[in-house]
C-alpha cells in the first residue's frame, strides 16, 4: 500500500511539471481546414502524462487557445503568451502544423526564434525557402538531384503560349509556386486550356511555376530526426484514381497509397540517400515529406514539404505505422528533438 501511494505521488509530481506543448494550427492559406484536422490529430494523440498540451488555433481574426478542460485563452502576438483573466501561460514547446501561409513560410518561425521558443519544424530561411518551389528546386539542381523541365511566370508578366510549350511540352502542370494541398495546380493537355490554367492558379499565388509532365511511379518519403539521427520512414508509393495527386486523391480517398512501397531495394537506397541529402544540406528540421517521381529508374524530386499534413488520413501517420511505432510515441519524440535543440 505505502509503495503504491509512493507509486501515486511520484506521478502526480511528474504530471504537475510537465513541459507546456502549444499544438499551433489554422492559419492564413487555403490549407486552413487541413492544418485543423492535423492539430487535433495530433493535440488528442500527445501523451498527457509526459507533456501538458494546449491546442492552439490562429486565424486573421483571432490568435486563441483551449486546454484539456476547454479553458480558452488569447495568444499574445508579442510573446506567444497564453492568457486568460489574471492567467498568463509561457509555452515551452511549439508543435507547429500550420501548412501554407504563416506557418510554412517562415514568418512565425522568425517569432519563435526571436522568442527562443523550440518548435518542431525548420528554420524560417529553410521554411520560406521549402514553400518556394521555383527557388527551391533550383537549390536542388545545383546539387545534380533531377527535377522537372520548368518555366517560371509572375502575374503581370508577359504570357507568351508557344514559348512555355516549347519549353516545357505538352502534357504540363501549371502550379502556384508557395501553396500546398494541391491548391492552385492544373494539369494542361491543349495549348488552349494553358491560359485558363494559368488564370486560375494566379487567384491562389502571384508566382507560378510550370512544370513538364514526368511518367513514372510516384512516391512519398518521410524523413524525421529522432535521437539526433537522420531517419527515413517507410516509402509511401502513390497511386492516384484520378488524374494526378490532387486534393481530392489526397483527402478525399481517390487514391490508393501502398505503405510500404513495394519497390526494389536499389531504388529504395536511391531514395534514401538523396532525402538524407536533401534534409542535411538544407539544414532542414523536424518532420519532412518529399514526393519524387521515377523516369528511367531515377527518381526526380517534385517538391519538399516542411509541415506535412498530420491528419489520420495523412502519409506520415500511414508510414509510422508502417514502421511499428505508436503515433503518440512517435509524437514524443519528436518532442524530445525539438527539446533538444534549444540547447
Amino acid at each position: 500500500m505505502i509503495a503504491l501511494k509512493c507509486y501515486t505521488f511520484v506521478k502526480e509530481i511528474k504530471i504537475m511539471y510537465r513541459k507546456k506543448v502549444g499544438v499551433v494550427c489554422g492559419g492564413y492559406s487555403s490549407e486552413y481546414e487541413i492544418s485543423l484536422q492535423s492539430g487535433k490529430n495530433v493535440f488528442s494523440m500527445i501523451d498527457r502524462e509526459k507533456w501538458e498540451v494546449f491546442y492552439i488555433v490562429l486565424t486573421k481574426e483571432s490568435w486563441t487557445a483551449k486546454d484539456d478542460s476547454s479553458n480558452v485563452y488569447n495568444v499574445s502576438k508579442g510573446d506567444f503568451s497564453l492568457n486568460r483573466s489574471d492567467i498568463s501561460i509561457k509555452i515551452d514547446l511549439i508543435f507547429n502544423l500550420i501548412h501554407g501561409s504563416l506557418g510554412e513560410n517562415g514568418q512565425l518561425s522568425a517569432l519563435w526564434e526571436l522568442l527562443e521558443i523550440p518548435f518542431s519544424s525548420c528554420s524560417s530561411y529553410n521554411a520560406a525557402l521549402t514553400l518556394n518551389k521555383r527557388d527551391c528546386l533550383s537549390v536542388l539542381r545545383e546539387w545534380n538531384i533531377p527535377t522537372a523541365k520548368h518555366y517560371t511566370l509572375d502575374k503581370g508578366d508577359d504570357l507568351d503560349p508557344k514559348i512555355i510549350i516549347d519549353c516545357v511540352g505538352l502534357p504540363c502542370f501549371v502550379k502556384a509556386n508557395r501553396s500546398g494541398s494541391s491548391f492552385g495546380v492544373y494539369k494542361v493537355y491543349k495549348k488552349d486550356d494553358l491560359i485558363y490554367s494559368i488564370e486560375k492558379a494566379f487567384e491562389e499565388d502571384t508566382q507560378l511555376i510550370i512544370e513538364s509532365y514526368l511518367e513514372g511511379r510516384e512516391v512519398s518519403v518521410g524523413v524525421v530526426k529522432i535521437d539526433n539521427e537522420v531517419f527515413v520512414l517507410p516509402v509511401t508509393e502513390i497511386i492516384s484514381e484520378n488524374d494526378f495527386f490532387d486534393f481530392s486523391a489526397k483527402y478525399e480517398g481517390k487514391s490508393n497509397e501502398i505503405t510500404p512501397a513495394k519497390i526494389s531495394n536499389r531504388w529504395m537506397n536511391d531514395l534514401n540517400q538523396i532525402s538524407k541529402k536533401i534534409y542535411s544540406k538544407l539544414g532542414l528540421k523536424g518532420i519532412i515529406r518529399s514526393e519524387f517521381i521515377f523516369v528511367n529508374e531515377t527518381p526526380h524530386i517534385l517538391e519538399i514539404n516542411s509541415v506535412p499534413g498530420m491528419t489520420k488520413k495523412s502519409i506520415i501517420p500511414q508510414q509510422v505505422n508502417a514502421l511499428g511505432m505508436d503515433f503518440s510515441e512517435f509524437l514524443n519524440k519528436i518532442l524530445i528533438q525539438t527539446e533538444r535543440s534549444k540547447n
